[in-house]
């Protein structure tokens, strides 16, 4: 009892909201489920006061909503709003993509072609769910290297809170073929550390995926 009493004192409020942003941004918690504070506080090792004020924090960013005598559940985004998510994505990555361009290094140049050159393997072979972690991947990896703490943990609420288009985007088929010349043009600028190509090639690459969502949503109904 006691070990468990101080591994919930470890695991403190943000960390809690950390990894339920996470679990939303990896699809292992879905738009409309009920979050019971129980089970979390049981899942992540950490006290229902820290689950709580985890949910509170997740509340204002817009992951989470409350629901009056129904509890927490994640918050399912209409599209006018995911649109305007990808919107300022665009303009917070572009800023980041050029960040990236100014500070890299030759080894880190061989780290974003090795991950365009897996992209493209990813392609060839009809591998989706690869193709999706390259995306990730490359995304991630030219947030981390612009140093743009703030940018990176707006990004990561946004993506959080729109997670359940860009999964139905990654089933469009043929999505892949299109949006994968636009995440090598944004490599190739970044290479060749220019920040106003790199920039401009990630603003076109967004728009692009926030037209392919509208495009989806459309098509759904």
């Amino acid at each position: 009892m006691a070990t468990a009493i101080r591994a919930s004192a470890a695991v403190n409020a943000t960390a809690v909201a950390d990894q339920i942003r996470a679990a939303v941004f990896a699809g292992e918690l879905v738009p409309n489920q009920r979050l019971v504070e129980a089970d979390l506080a049981e899942m992540y090792g950490a006290s229902r006061g820290h689950v709580r004020a985890a949910l509170a924090e997740l509340t204002v960013e817009g992951v989470v909503e409350r629901i009056q005598n129904r509890g927490a559940r994640v918050r399912s985004v209409p599209l006018a709003e995911a649109l305007e998510i990808v919107e300022v994505r665009a303009a917070l990555e572009a800023l980041c993509a050029a960040r990236a361009a100014n500070r890299l290094t030759d080894e880190e140049a061989l780290v974003l072609r090795r991950i365009g050159a897996d992209m493209e393997s990813a392609v060839e072979a009809g591998d989706q769910a690869a193709y999706a972690q390259g995306n990730t991947e490359l995304h991630s990896t030219l947030i981390r290297l612009s140093g743009q703490q703030t940018a990176a943990a707006t990004i990561d609420r946004l993506r959080a809170q729109a997670v359940r288009f860009q999964y139905r985007l990654f089933a469009k088929p043929g999505r892949s073929q299109q949006s994968l010349p636009e995440h090598l043009a944004i490599i190739e600028a970044v290479c060749a550390r220019e920040p106003q190509a790199a920039a401009r090639a990630m603003r076109e690459h967004l728009m692009s995926v926030g037209q392919a969502i509208e495009e989806s949503a459309s098509s759904a109904v």
